[in-house]
């Protein structure tokens, strides 16, 4: 599936590759993968809007900004819909090639298991993991429609699929319903834009060795591997491969 990613799209990645003025917006830009999807689109010279709930306190995206000039980095909150609204009237009228959806959260596992649920805490996941991609396609759907990749892209997880579910057993409920509803969110906008030119792709990036899997004791891949990865593959989607799940390295996840 890979290999085919690439082969039929050889072409359009050779164009892309080198582009220069093609803009990202990216959400949860201060660490982890986020942050580092901020480094290499700054690396490609892609003007990168790196957003994140406190800017005051992202000492390492501050310092991706310092360094590269085109680096933008705006306050975003994915579970305000007002704050949303207010950014993407705030780039009216600016085309973003690719809307960037990476913001999510993955609270303690403890909170997560049937019987001791913490409801409240939830609602914040449904709020930030799921409801937060949506919002974030329909505020910026004329930003990315005015674009020339026409591009949405969401991180989600292979936890969420519902065919791989009984390898993780009882395991983090809220986080995996809250990837499981990501994924049906964005089959939503491609079936709703898909027709319109908006591509979309969900993806799994794998088990990387960011703060949200430190729990984790199994062997994780650096954030700019996996990252690196899903450049290559969101290089090569279009509107043939659309819609698709998959993880970090084009291999399709099973829903």
């Amino acid at each position: 599936m890979a290999q085919a990613f690439a082969v039929a799209a050889a072409t359009e990645n050779e164009a892309i590759r080198g582009t220069i003025g093609s803009t990202v917006l990216i959400t949860g830009s201060n660490r982890g993968i986020g942050l580092e999807f901020t480094r290499q689109y700054a690396q490609r010279g892609w003007k990168v809007i790196a957003t994140c709930r406190s800017p005051d306190k992202a000492l390492a995206l501050n310092a991706l900004a310092q360094e590269f000039a085109n680096v933008i980095i705006e306050q975003l909150d994915v579970t305000d819909h007002e704050m949303i609204d207010a950014l993407a009237q705030k780039y009216r009228g600016t085309p973003i090639d690719i809307l960037l959806n990476n913001a999510g959260i993955n609270p303690s596992p403890g909170d997560q298991m049937l019987g001791s649920i913490d409801y409240d805490l939830f609602r914040t996941i449904l709020e930030t993991n799921t409801i937060g991609p949506m919002k974030m396609s329909e505020a910026f759907m004329e930003h990315v429609r005015a674009s020339e990749q026409k591009k949405i892209m969401t991180l989600s997880s292979r936890m969420g699929s519902i065919e791989l579910s009984p390898r993780f057993r009882g395991a983090t409920g809220p986080y995996r319903v809250s990837k499981a509803g990501v994924n049906m969110a964005m089959r939503v906008v491609y079936a709703s834009v898909g027709r319109q030119g908006v591509i979309v792709g969900i993806f799994d990036p794998g088990l990387v060795d960011t703060d949200q899997a430190k729990s984790v004791p199994l062997e994780k891949m650096p954030a700019e591997v996996s990252v690196a990865a899903m450049i290559e593959v969101i290089d090569n989607f279009n509107s043939e491969n659309s819609g698709r799940f998959i993880q970090y390295d084009g291999e399709a996840v099973p829903w």
